[in-house]
């Protein structure tokens, strides 16, 4: 058996999420027929962790295991040229026996963009060629204060404030070092202005469930003034979903680099 680990680029536009679900196109459903196809296999790869609907990845890390003795060159081609024009394998590497995509994973970074539709004296249009990958936000944002706010959240922290309210999605996690926990650190965060978007990057050891989106909501609350610029501390001590913003719209998130014991994976 080869441990292969691929790393895949996908518009999530088209799909329920990567977590392969009954009836409902998922990517590691789609990911997995279509190595089926090409090597009659029947696996499920796993991922490094479960993006939800209409969320997009730029660098997601997948691993499986395989009987057929095919060169990586070889099952590269033939797995891009099988799966949909939304997917896309970026490489294919033998991994060691014991690499796992998710377990091994120690850190992610997520991206967020926002198309901030007031950013001038007059309304601007979002181009329906950008629409499904921003938040086409329309609210006037002082993106000031979203920076300032920003470093609020660095450490380690206990982030049920901005985990999905659900029970049973808060459990559903996007690492596994504590998976009751709801405890994570966090290394980066940052807003920028680039290329007429306002972008959100974030780095940690893990994420909770909706927990990007909804520290994104809440930064845009801040910016619209409806959320003073210093609540963070206070949002977090709270330890309650409702402290916080709401969930921003899944089509403006990306995951965009993995981090192992040995290497980042970067797009």
């Amino acid at each position: 058996m080869t441990n292969w680990k691929c790393i895949l680029t996908y518009d999530g536009t088209p799909y329920h999420g990567w977590q392969v679900q009954p009836s409902v196109p998922t990517v590691q459903g789609t990911l997995a027929a279509v190595i089926r196809h090409v090597t009659g296999e029947t696996v499920l790869p796993q991922g490094s962790g479960r993006t939800d609907t209409g969320v997009h990845a730029l660098a997601q890390v997948a691993s499986f295991a395989l009987a057929s003795p095919i060169p990586a060159a070889n099952l590269h081609r033939a797995l891009n040229r099988a799966l949909p024009a939304s997917i896309r394998i970026l490489s294919i590497t033998p991994a060691d026996a014991g690499f796992h995509a998710r377990h091994s994973a120690r850190g992610k970074t997520y991206e967020y963009r926002i198309f901030p539709r007031l950013r001038r004296a007059t309304e601007e249009i979002c181009s329906p060629m950008l629409a499904p990958y921003v938040w086409d936000c329309p609210w006037r944002l002082d993106l000031s204060l979203m920076q300032l706010a920003a470093p609020a959240i660095l450490g380690e922290h206990d982030f049920t404030s901005f985990a999905a309210s659900d029970p049973d999605l808060t459990a559903r996690q996007d690492d596994v070092s504590e998976p009751r926990s709801s405890s994570r650190r966090i290394d980066a965060s940052l807003w920028t202005a680039r290329d007429d978007l306002y972008t959100y990057r974030v780095s940690g050891s893990g994420f909770l469930h909706h927990m990007v989106r909804n520290l994104v909501g809440t930064f845009v609350e801040i910016g619209a003034g409806r959320i003073a610029v210093d609540s963070l501390p206070r949002i977090i001590a709270a330890r309650n979903r409702s402290a916080a913003g709401p969930t921003a719209p899944a089509r403006g998130l990306f995951l965009t680099a993995v981090a192992y014991d040995l290497i980042d994976v970067e797009y």
